[in-house]
C-alpha cells in the first residue's frame, strides 16, 4: 500500500486512539472531535486498532470495509479494542500506562480466483491480510498474524478455526478468499 505518513501524522493518529480510550474510561462516551488536522485522515478506509500489553495481545478490533473516515474508525476501534474484544476483560485505568497501540489502515479487499488449493497457496503472500468466507461464516487475519505461523497451510487452517469452519474449509473451492494490504502506524 505504501501510503506515506509523516511522523506528525502518525503521532496524531496514535494520540487520537489513546485519547479515545482515556475519554471512554472517564465518561463511557465515544470521543467526538470537530476538526481533523490532516486531510488524508478524512479518507474512507478500513481500520484496525490493536492493543498490546507487555508485548502480548490485549485487544484487536476493526472494520475491513470502510464505514466512515479513517479518524472516526480509529476512535471507534480503539474503544472497541479496549472494552469490547470478547477475548479480554474490559481495559481498566491502571493498565493504560502499559498499553501500546498499533493502527492498521487497509486497502479494499480483492477476491483471489483459484481453481485448486495449490493455486491458492501460490497466490498468497505473507504481506497480505486474508479474509476467508464460506457461506455465512468468515474471518480475517491481518498481515502481522503471518509471523505466528511457519507456513501458509497452518495460517489458513487457523483462519478456518477462527471462522468456526472445519480446518480444511480453505481447500473447498466454494470458499472465497480475499486479500488486502495495510499501512501500520505504531
Amino acid at each position: 500500500m505504501a501510503a506515506m505518513y509523516s511522523t506528525n501524522e502518525k503521532k496524531f493518529l496514535l494520540s487520537l486512539a489513546r485519547r479515545a480510550i482515556e475519554n471512554y474510561l472517564a465518561t463511557k462516551e465515544i470521543l467526538k472531535i470537530n476538526k481533523v488536522k490532516y486531510e488524508k485522515f478524512k479518507e474512507e478506509k478500513g481500520t484496525f486498532v490493536t492493543l498490546y500489553k507487555n508485548k502480548e495481545l490485549r485487544g484487536c478490533i476493526g472494520n475491513i470495509i470502510p464505514n466512515g473516515p479513517i479518524y472516526k474508525g480509529v476512535i471507534r476501534n480503539a474503544v472497541n479494542s479496549a472494552f469490547n474484544d470478547a477475548r479480554f476483560p474490559p481495559l481498566i485505568k491502571e493498565e493504560l500506562k502499559d498499553i501500546k497501540i498499533e493502527i492498521s489502515i487497509l486497502t479494499l479487499p480483492e477476491k483471489i480466483d483459484f481453481d485448486s488449493k495449490e493455486k491458492l497457496l501460490e497466490k498468497l503472500t505473507k504481506k497480505d491480510g486474508v479474509i476467508l468466507k464460506n457461506g455465512s461464516k468468515s474471518a480475517t487475519f491481518l498481515p502481522q498474524v503471518w509471523s505466528h505461523f511457519s507456513n501458509k497451510v497452518d495460517f489458513l487452517k487457523n483462519l478456518c478455526m477462527k471462522a468456526y469452519l472445519p480446518i480444511n474449509a480453505w481447500e473447498d473451492l466454494r470458499t472465497e478468499i480475499y486479500i488486502y494490504k495495510i499501512d501500520i502506524i505504531k
